[in-house]
């Protein structure tokens, strides 16, 4: 029965894998009446900064049409239903106006061209709005933004603009597409260089399209990765469920646990697939499929981080349970998931940009806490076990808490060069220009951790002498030969009496060398 499940979801995994071939790189960014804020000399909204690639067909000739299909091979940011909102007040300034007044110009730039907004530090800061003083310097036009053509190309930053009719409260920016021609991390902001604009409010929505559809830039590859991952998982889980479907008698606890966390990797990584599929074709994440996936990931990571303490303590191998430690594992385990799915609801439910500095920082102290404790706690529990088998003497015990010793500890320095190199990584890109490989910064965390999963299954695979190894009691290399014996499945047990037998036989042959040897001695005090 779970062989066939396994095979279902192994073949659905393929299905998707041939699905994902063409990827996806943009998304939808809608406006609820927020707020202009001031800065410097301008009044100034943030419309959304995304990876976007170069269209891959020719720029149609007509800046309305609307493409057919999302997969039609074109980059674009498209304006829909954008309004702007200005007080009564400041409407009533405008009165004695004729025609247009109230100026709002929407700026588009590649970060590599944003210093080619704004004007020199006249006054003590940069200035974003042309100033009588910079008009004369410059020549820029007073009461507008400073613009500098791109040195690629004269028609970047892209500017347009938008005023009021007369005494109107609001205006609308006509429906409109800006077409991607290069490669870039490209920025949107809506900037006001009136001061009679400063409770401006706005509402609409951007699409920001590449050419296979909305998902963005730095996230497209991550689709093609969790589909990997899932075909990984998938063929982990059936070499696993053959081994546990043939020695179904011999299972042990900590066997059954190991296959708790396959499924839910193996579910978690589908989950993700399909949340970025849906978030491609649509633009917005799915609440209900990242709510689960969130979910489900805080789960496997939890029960993935308890199975390894589990382990380090020797339970199932050493010890048949964890006694009174049981409360304070569970408890230990509540407290992480619930510090992680905090941390990644507010993450991910929901939104499409990252998560402000000072709140997730604020978010991930206590995930990265609890995380240390555990280390701790596994690494301590670990040298016990270790020095129990020594005591022991039971040698092949030993050996597999090595490999395994020896494995969590490459992990560990894995992961503290990893957050080296992360934070590096955004320290060195503050303005995101490397977003085209900043899915790597994501996909290592699952790698490593189906790696080490990995190692765990190999050493604790189920057998057909599981149950008499793990609780056997041996001391002394008199029961070394047993050990191995239980350990190599599907031997005969006739082979251990013989075994046995030999051992016996090299026995008596050592005690009569040692008598001989001891004559003389005796020959010699006589």
């Amino acid at each position: 029965m779970g062989f066939t499940a396994t095979s279902v979801l192994f073949t659905i995994s393929v299905a998707l894998l041939i699905s994902a071939i063409g990827s996806a790189h943009a998304s939808v960014h809608i406006y609820d009446r927020d707020s202009f804020r001031e800065v410097g000399n301008a009044f100034l909204l943030s419309g959304g900064s995304e990876g976007i690639v170069a269209s891959l067909t020719a720029v149609p000739l007509t800046d309305n049409s609307i493409p057919s299909s999302i997969h039609d091979g074109r980059s674009y940011i498209r304006f829909e239903n954008i309004t702007f909102w200005r007080s009564k007040e400041a409407a009533d300034k405008h009165s004695d106006m004729e025609h247009s007044t109230g100026l709002i110009q929407v700026i588009i730039f590649e970060a590599a061209d944003r210093d080619n907004i704004g004007g020199s530090a006249y006054g003590g800061q940069r200035s974003i709005c042309c100033t009588p003083d910079l008009a004369k310097l410059e020549g820029c036009k007073q009461g507008e933004v400073i613009r500098i053509p791109s040195a690629t190309d004269i028609n970047w930053p892209v500017v347009l603009n938008v005023q009021f009719s007369g005494n109107f409260l609001s205006t609308h920016l006509e429906n409109k597409e800006v077409y991607i021609t290069k490669t870039g991390m490209y920025n949107l902001f809506f900037i006001s260089c009136d001061p009679n604009l400063k409770e401006l409010t706005m509402s609409g929505k951007t699409l920001w399209k590449n050419p296979d559809g909305y998902l963005p830039g730095r996230m497209a590859p991550l689709m093609k990765f969790y589909v990997v991952m899932s075909l990984a998982y998938a063929l982990l889980s059936i070499i696993w469920i053959s081994q546990y479907m043939r020695f179904w008698k011999d299972i042990l606890q900590l066997q059954h646990c190991i296959t708790v966390v396959i499924a839910l990797g193996l579910f978690e990584m589908s989950l993700w697939y399909f949340e970025y599929a849906h978030f491609n074709n649509t633009g917005t994440r799915p609440v209900g499929i990242t709510s689960w996936v969130v979910t489900v990931g805080a789960i496997r990571r939890t029960v993935s981080r308890l199975l390894i303490l589990c382990v380090s303590m020797g339970y199932g191998v050493v010890r048949p349970t964890l006694g009174g430690l049981t409360t304070k594992v569970l408890l230990l385990g509540i407290t992480y998931f619930l510090a992680s799915e905090l941390l990644n609801i507010t993450e991910y439910v929901g939104t499409i940009n990252d998560v402000a500095g000072r709140a997730r920082v604020f978010l991930v102290l206590p995930d990265a806490f609890l995380d240390a404790f555990l280390i701790l706690w596994i690494f301590t529990s670990l040298s016990k076990t270790l020095e129990q088998l020594q005591a022991k003497r039971s040698s092949v015990k030993l050996d597999i808490y090595r490999k395994f010793s020896n494995a969590l500890a490459v992990t560990v320095i894995a992961s503290v060069a990893w957050i080296g190199y992360e934070v590096y990584f955004k320290a060195t890109d503050p303005f995101n220009e490397r977003w085209q490989s900043a899915w790597i910064i994501t996909a290592f965390w699952d790698i490593l951790a189906f790696l080490l999963l990995c190692v765990i299954c190999y050493l604790w695979a189920p057998s057909q002498s599981s149950q008499r190894y793990a609780y056997s009691d041996e001391v002394g290399e008199e029961h070394d030969d047993e050990e191995a014996q239980a350990l190599c499945r599907g031997t005969p047990k006739g082979d251990v009496s013989l075994v046995k037998q030999e051992r016996k036989e090299k026995n008596i042959d050592s005690a009569e060398v040692f008598v001989l040897e001891d004559e003389p001695e005796e020959d010699k005090r006589e």
